[in-house]
């Protein structure tokens, strides 16, 4: 498969987009002001310890403390006999070494883990463990014991670590594998050494950065090229290609041309449309996206296709397309949790069998892990994302001001009655000789027209005389009552 990286670097943010055959199926974006926490490693103090919920806040230095759940402390998980109670495993004030396994999120803080894994280009160290694991997605069961192997002949002896076997670990020789491990366990010294002269909360390890990270998490061998529009920024790469992935270091390559490097490919169009609610199809259906903080959901449309031989094949063909576009949508927005898909209705069993093959097929390309339960018995599909970091829509766009977050705003009668009740409240409160009432052209408009009677009838009422004002700056449902 054809695969292209283009990395856009500025002084504020990075932002990378994975193309396959020409067609953007990864956007990744991060801010200097602003930098994911997943990996990050720190010398914490637990400030809470909660044995009703059997969790733990630890302050790590930012904003928030972060969460520990007793279910993520090595200890906890290691414990032969009954699990131990949080309450018996931390105590208020403790010292801690944790690492970020969930970035803030929302109004949540961060997750940590006590069990730390510090990733390389082809492994992931585990300094508390001692077995060797091996990516899921090498699934051949001799290429998995000849790998695990390889990697018990070239530990050093006396290792006690343990590691996990990354899918690039695959083509990988022996040098390779050996350098990696060398690179691991130097890490894991430093951050050991450092953790000993500090005081808590201070961080020990930082992940490394995004365009950094494309090399040692994103590379495989159908990478082609890498685009780098900043030159100090592919130099940096081929620098750390020249130590840990000298195969790819011809293909890292400085981009000056005059045109905006993500323009040229048509990114930045590709971004707008990953922020719509609507996702069109191109057999004429359409997908509509809501996102919240408990879960998401896909609702896919018919909309204007009428291109099958009956009503049954329409629907079949419409929800085999948008199987597709629903991974690839998936990945693009960055969307994880709970995400729960409603197809179009199919009364063929066949056909559903058909539809979630193929959804399953498509999220298969997918680098975040995937769980898919199938349709349910009301003919939605549940399945989970894994979560780590924010969608690009909660990097990127922050509520309206105007509605809230809501999607939509009270219509201009709606706020003319609150208005009214408002306005009575207030003469029976204050006793003003008038009442000026400051609002958007449009609820003015309303006043003056069609609730011209309930505006009259409101003045007789009260025994003072009511005016209108129009504030052009105001949004619709912004308004004021000045007591004159």
């Amino acid at each position: 498969m054809n695969e292209e990286i283009l990395i856009n670097v500025t002084p504020q943010e990075t932002r990378v987009a994975i193309l396959q055959q020409g067609t953007v199926q990864e956007l990744h974006v991060e801010r200097a002001s602003g930098r994911g926490l997943v990996g990050n490693i720190y010398v914490g103090t637990v400030s809470r310890v909660l044995p009703g919920m059997q969790s733990a806040f630890i302050q790590i230095g930012l904003d928030r403390a972060a969460f520990l759940h007793v279910a993520d402390i090595w200890e906890h998980r290691q414990n032969g006999g009954e699990p131990r109670p949080i309450e018996r495993l931390l105590h208020d004030g403790q010292r801690l070494l944790v690492q970020v396994i969930k970035d803030p999120i929302g109004t949540k803080g961060a997750r940590l883990s006590t069990q730390i894994s510090v990733a390389g280009r082809l492994l992931v160290y585990l300094p508390q463990d001692c077995h060797i694991g091996i990516s899921q997605r090498i699934e051949d069961e001799a290429e998995r014991q000849q790998l695990r192997e390889r990697l018990q002949h070239l530990l050093p002896e006396g290792e006690t670590g343990g590691f996990i076997i990354r899918t690039m670990a695959e083509t990988a020789s022996d040098r390779d594998l050996t350098s990696d491990i060398d690179y691991l366990r130097r890490t894991w010294t430093g951050i050991q050494e450092r953790a000993r002269s500090v005081t808590a909360p201070t961080l020990l390890y930082q992940d490394l950065n995004l365009s950094l990270r494309v090399l040692r998490d994103m590379l495989d061998d159908e990478t082609e090229r890498i685009l780098v529009d900043s030159r100090e920024t592919a130099q940096r790469l081929q620098a750390f290609a020249q130590d840990y992935s000298l195969g790819f270091l011809d293909r890292i390559q400085h981009y000056s041309g005059d045109r905006p490097l993500f323009d040229l490919y048509g990114i930045e169009d590709e971004i707008e449309r990953a922020l719509a609610r609507r996702v069109p199809l191109k057999s004429g259906g359409y997908l509509i996206i809501d996102q919240t903080e408990a879960l998401t959901t896909v609702d896919v449309n018919t909309g204007g296709f009428v291109g099958g031989r009956s009503f049954d094949d329409t629907i079949y063909k419409t929800n085999l397309e948008a199987a597709h576009v629903i991974a690839r949508q998936l990945r693009l927005r960055n969307l994880g949790g709970i995400i729960i898909v409603d197809f179009i209705d199919m009364e063929n069993a066949a056909h559903r069998d058909a539809v979630l093959g193929e959804f399953r097929k498509a999220l298969s390309l997918d680098r975040t892990r995937v769980t898919v339960n199938g349709f349910t018995t009301l003919g939605l599909v549940e399945m989970t994302r894994k979560r780590t970091r924010e969608s690009l829509a909660h990097i990127l766009c922050e509520p309206c001001a105007t509605c809230q977050g809501r999607g939509a705003v009270k219509t201009a009668q709606t706020v003319c009655y609150e208005i009214l009740r408002e306005t009575l409240r207030e003469a029976r409160q204050y006793n003003a000789g008038e009442f000026r009432i400051l609002a958007s052209q449009k609820v003015v408009d309303m006043f003056l027209d069609e609730e011209s009677q309930s505006l009259a009838m409101l003045g007789d009422f009260i025994g003072k005389p009511i005016s209108l004002q129009v504030e052009t700056l105001y949004m619709q449902e912004q308004y004021d009552i000045v007591l004159m």
